[in-house]
């Protein structure tokens, strides 16, 4: 199991929690998802068949901008 962390911009409120948690929790391999909103954090759970790319991108899909 791997560990991801991914700082996101644009969070603000339990409405970004539950977008970016079910948008992230919807990609194969992905065993859970724990958003920080003060600290504008993603953390994600995962097998080795998902890449940061893949949580990017469905971040980004969601409507946030992930920094580098």
């Amino acid at each position: 199991m791997k560990t991801s962390t991914l700082n996101v911009e644009g969070m603000s409120c339990n409405h970004c929690v539950m977008a970016i948690k079910k948008t992230v929790g919807a990609i194969q391999g992905v065993e859970s998802v724990d958003v920080n909103l003060e600290g504008g954090t993603v953390v994600a759970q995962h097998g080795d068949g998902v890449n940061m790319e893949q949580l990017k991108e469905a971040i980004q899909g969601a409507g946030y901008d992930v920094k580098s």
